[in-house]
């Protein structure tokens, strides 16, 4: 349990950064990424939402077909049947499937920096 709170301490610290960047969450498979940032998604307002590019393909096209942020995540929201504010942790799991979203995350943080996004894979 310390583990779990020294992780969602250090998360904590990137939500409050005034120089925040896209999170990117690497290791090996099964060791708790997802689980963690779903923890976390809980301590936002407007929670989380998670994308889930392996078992969601058909989710790859919003990023295949534009680079604009806000296009894309009113798309997002589209899709998953909710807003996403900007007080909601949008959750990007397994984004090593979508190599555009992974290339998205500079977009996010020089064209939307407000919105809190973190990535799994």
């Amino acid at each position: 349990m310390s583990m779990k709170r020294y992780a969602i301490k250090d998360l904590l610290r990137w939500k409050e950064s005034k120089r925040r960047k896209p999170l990117a969450l690497l290791g090996a498979r099964q060791v708790g990424k997802t689980w963690l940032l779903e923890e976390f998604g809980k301590t936002f307002p407007d929670g989380y939402v998670k994308i889930n590019f392996d078992k969601e393909p058909e989710l790859h096209q919003f990023f295949k077909s534009t680079k604009d942020v806000k296009r894309i995540i009113q798309n997002l929201a589209f899709a998953v049947g909710r807003p996403i504010t900007q007080n909601t942790l949008i959750i990007f799991d397994e984004i090593q499937e979508c190599e555009e979203a992974l290339n998205t995350l500079k977009y996010f943080c020089e064209d939307a920096p407000e919105y809190y996004v973190a990535s799994a894979g």
